[in-house]
């Protein structure tokens, strides 16, 4: 009996979860590993001939210029995009959970830009900076409106910022949302009754009872903001002068235009180290701030 039951639960999980293991290791995993397996080679990734250089492509990354320029473009990029972004999903969520009317209205308004892919986004941005705000700049005289917004790179900096925030913000807010909407009462009416002022609540009592929330948040804005492709590419295209390119951008642009496969796997790699590490150290610092139930 003991061993039908084993082999019958073997073939349940094999049934359930088979099929997702095979797409995750044909998707995810095999891809992967070939990834690792030709950051040793200088390859075009089309022909057969792949000539062997062992570390040459990881030593070659550390003297590219346009790899060392991205990377702080990215690590100034994130920095910016997800203190703001979960600032102001943060506010959005207090405010959307007081009894404001037409609430549930406002949150789906709000969440609505996450559902619009990122290369839409960037081509409706990059008509409103260049046809909308210069129109508005030439109706109302004011000089913020007539910046060259994706001409300059200071500007075009904080353009890319402001995109991101307001596509990823709304999702952002649903996890607020969640959170606080489970916050207890009870404790919120006592601290009333103790005394204790809006800022006090939300700093003593809200704030630690939704950190799981937050490292969540932080997570997902963390590893956006790092992979962060599309939007740039039809926002500025990496420009002016290379000076919004994204690492991603910069990893695509040295596999699939300079056909330097062997290279863009290589920064690929690194790349995903260093993601997984700094993603690990933040996951790993705000559950230590967590409330134990």
């Amino acid at each position: 009996m003991k061993s039908s039951g084993w082999s019958k639960s073997w073939i349940q999980q094999i049934v359930f979860t088979g099929p997702a293991t095979v797409a995750f290791a044909i998707i995810v995993a095999l891809p992967f590993f070939m990834g690792m397996y030709y950051s040793f080679f200088d390859w075009n990734g089309v022909s057969d001939n792949l000539k062997f250089v062992g570390l040459g492509n990881f030593t070659a990354i550390f003297q590219d210029e346009a790899f060392i320029n991205s990377f702080i473009f990215t690590s100034k990029f994130t920095v910016a995009t997800v203190i703001l972004s979960n600032l102001v999903g943060f506010i959005l969520a207090l405010l959307l959970t007081q009894p404001v009317k037409s609430r549930n209205v406002l949150r789906t308004i709000f969440f609505m830009p996450n559902v619009i892919g990122g290369l839409l986004l960037g081509f409706i941005w990059q008509f409103i900076f260049i046809k909308g705000f210069s129109a508005v700049g030439e109706k109302t005289g004011w000089a913020l409106f007539n910046l060259p917004w994706l001409g300059d790179e200071t500007t075009a900096f904080w353009g890319v910022v402001i995109v991101t925030i307001w596509s990823t913000a709304g999702y952002l807010m649903v996890i607020y949302i969640s959170a606080l909407i489970n916050v207890p009462k009870d404790l919120m009416e006592a601290a009333s009754i103790d005394g204790a002022t809006a800022m006090q609540k939300l700093r003593h009592i809200t704030v630690p009872l939704i950190m799981p929330a937050v490292t969540i948040a932080l997570f997902l804005a963390l590893s956006w903001s790092f992979k962060s492709f599309d939007i740039i590419l039809s926002l500025t295209k990496g420009g002016p002068y290379n000076s919004t390119q994204s690492v991603a951008l910069n990893i695509y642009t040295e596999a699939f235009q300079n056909n330097n496969y062997g290279l863009g796997t290589a920064k690929a790699l690194v790349f995903f180290v260093i993601v997984a590490i700094i993603t690990s150290l933040q996951v790993w610092l705000t559950k230590s701030r967590e409330v134990q139930a």
